[in-house]
């Protein structure tokens, strides 16, 4: 019965866990709805640099650009204004309605501040109320419509106060230059539409002009819009066009003026055809300083090799393989000057440029397969392209191999030594001589080319260093092992390694061991000698203090010889009295003596007191006493024991 329980409760328990499974992906699929419903508008905050403020950008010139070409054309041609009245109409509040929504954009678009987006609405709207971009964005909302009522409906230049905002057009022209894959061109369309919009307004009041003085009153106005060949909307405009065209290139060709106001028309037009020509003029230019700068960077001068072959009387033949081969550059866009471009950017950008560039490349290569990302990421960075002309070799038989080759685009030959025999063909994505930069012991070429290669037409190549593999590869002791090993496989299914190779490998490594045992022997015979010339200084000083105590205790040698009773010269000596010089001469053996109990030796004198205690008469009854007693025993004993005795002390 226990067992049934068991298994029911297991099943309930497995009922349970599937429930909460299904209610987890039910709350996993309403999380993104819920995510959706709980998006705030009113926390909507605008990051400058993404992509949307981008668009807006774009989409804000064209309201602006409207009411820049259209509300003068409106005002001058008045056909133009009552024809299409209902079109400019709602033209015009579609325009003010992007204007509404510009404003609250900018109200609600971050700023940076040490580098972090600032979110906080609050700060937001006090930066942009506070700022002078804010008042020009409420001058050109202002209701000025409503002057329509007092000036008619077909006075469009009462809405004038829109072309304040001019400065959103300005903005996304920036940006769209900093953006786009080709500024130069870019910055000649936009001197074009500068210079259109010149034009226009140009055409618009000089039509203007001639309705105020009369159309058709003298040759340089419009003529008289009762023509029917000049009747027309579209011909007024053209012909306007036209006119402001030969007055602002300083074309020539155009009617006298004979009023005053058509001379000072003329004289404003030409101060202003100067300016603009000028800055055309510098613009183009600076386009073209652009380009040729461009072209500078991206390949090598060829004037300058020109020269120097020319001044050198270089053959006409190699002159012309050089001439060849930058013509090559020039019309197929090659560059070969990579790194030098890409300097400008972090190295960060740089390895993944080149990662995006390189990499496909690269991994194609059989001995860099399977290695690290990071190891590809570095060698990435060192491939260095070049370009071969048609029957150049690439590398030769018997050439020490510095580098390996990988083939981009193009196709080379493996040839015999006279140049014609072909054994095979290397197309786009083979590789060659990756085998002589890695240092394989028991290679039999010992890192020399073995065959011939040659371009067949011009090739594209990109070219690994032996130095920059090496250099990589000391940071990636795995990969170096893996690589060689890869290499030695080639090699043995060329049959191009030693067989022998194992043990030259291991004569190598006792080698190493053994140069390493030299350097450490070397190292302890200095430190060795180090402390033997330690050991001779301190003898050295050694003998030295010893001479000097030697020096200091000569004197009290002399003293104890001198005399029968050296007792008394010691303490004379010393400067003490004679009962005193007694004690301090022989009292101490004495007392000694007494201590290990023995009887004093021979000639001695006793114990030492007395010594710098002789005041009193009870020191000197005992001094008295131990006088006689050594004078009783020196009776019985040898003189020259006592000598002796005197002289070793």
């Amino acid at each position: 019965m226990n067992r049934w329980a068991q298994v029911f409760r297991w099943h309930q328990m497995k009922k349970g866990e599937q429930a909460e499974k299904k209610e987890e992906s039910k709350e996993e699929k309403k999380a993104p709805a819920e995510t959706k419903a709980k998006l705030n508008w009113r926390e909507w905050v605008i990051d400058p640099s993404e992509e949307f403020y981008y668009g807006w950008l774009q989409v804000m010139i064209v309201p602006v650009f409207y009411n820049w070409v259209i509300l003068i054309c409106r005002t001058c041609f008045k056909q133009v204004d009552e024809k299409y009245l209902s079109l400019w109409l709602t033209l015009d509040y579609l325009s003010d309605l992007l204007y509404i929504a510009d404003s609250f954009i900018k109200l609600n678009t971050g700023f940076l501040e040490q580098g972090i987006l600032v979110r906080d609405r609050a700060r937001l709207h006090k930066r942009y109320l506070s700022s002078s971009r804010f008042l020009w964005d409420i001058v050109s909302l202002l209701p000025t419509d409503l002057l329509y009522l007092y000036f008619g409906i077909h006075q469009p230049l009462v809405r004038v106060n829109r072309f304040l905002r001019i400065s959103r057009v300005n903005e996304a022209v920036d940006r769209i230059e900093t953006r786009t894959s080709y500024p130069n061109v870019f910055r000649i369309s936009k001197l074009m539409l500068y210079i259109f919009v010149l034009l226009h307004w140009n055409a618009c009041l000089y039509f203007a002009l001639s309705s105020y003085i009369g159309f058709g009153t003298d040759p340089w106005v419009y003529p008289d819009t009762a023509d029917p060949d000049f009747a027309a909307v579209r011909r007024q405009y053209y012909r306007c066009f036209w006119f402001s065209v030969l007055i602002l290139t300083t074309v020539g060709d155009t009617p006298q003026p004979t009023c005053e106001e058509e001379f000072l028309f003329m004289i404003a037009d030409l101060l202003i055809a100067v300016l603009v020509f000028a800055y055309v003029v510098g613009d183009v230019g600076n386009v073209i300083t652009n380009l040729r700068d461009r072209d500078n960077v991206f390949f090598p001068n060829h004037e300058l090799v020109k020269g120097y072959l020319r001044n050198r009387h270089i053959s006409k033949e190699l002159r012309k393989r050089v001439n060849d081969w930058y013509q090559h550059l020039y019309i197929n866009r090659k560059i070969t000057r990579e790194n030098e471009i890409l300097q400008q950017l972090p190295v960060q950008l740089q390895t993944e440029i080149a990662v995006s560039v390189h990499l496909p490349i690269l991994s194609k290569v059989t001995i860099f397969q399977n290695c690290e990302t990071s190891l590809l990421e570095e060698l990435v960075l060192k491939l260095t392209p070049q370009v071969y002309s048609p029957g150049e070799y690439v590398c030769r038989k018997g050439d020490v191999g510095h580098e390996m080759y990988i083939i981009k685009e193009g196709k080379l030959a493996v040839v015999a030594d006279d140049g014609v025999t072909q054994y095979a063909v290397l197309c786009g994505g083979n590789f060659f001589g990756e085998i002589s930069i890695l240092n394989i012991k028991g290679n039999k070429s010992g890192n020399r080319r073995t065959a011939n290669i040659r371009s067949i037409g011009h090739s594209d190549l990109f070219s690994l260093s032996k130095e920059d593999l090496t250099n990589v590869l000391s940071e990636f002791p795995a990969a170096k092992r893996h690589l060689e090993e890869k290499g030695r496989q080639i090699l043995t299914k060329m049959g191009m390694l030693v067989e022998a190779a194992s043990g030259e490998e291991e004569l190598e490594e006792i080698q190493v061991k053994v140069e390493r045992l030299e350097g450490g022997l070397n190292a302890l015979q200095t430190k060795l000698a180090r402390l033997m010339a330690e050991l001779e200084s301190s003898n050295r000083k050694m003998l030295a203090r010893v001479e000097q105590l030697e020096f200091e205790t000569d004197g009290w040698v002399d003293w104890s010889l001198d005399g029968e009773d050296a007792g008394e010269d010691v303490v004379e000596g010393w400067g003490g009295s004679v009962g005193r010089g007694e004690g301090v001469g022989t009292g101490v053996k004495g007392e000694r003596e007494e201590g290990d109990g023995k009887e004093p030796a021979c000639g001695s004198n006793g114990e030492d007191e007395g010594f710098g205690e002789a005041k009193g008469e009870e020191g000197e009854e005992e001094e008295t006493t131990e006088t006689e007693r050594g004078e009783e025993k020196g009776d019985e004993c040898d003189p020259g024991d006592g000598q002796t005795e005197t002289r070793q002390r």
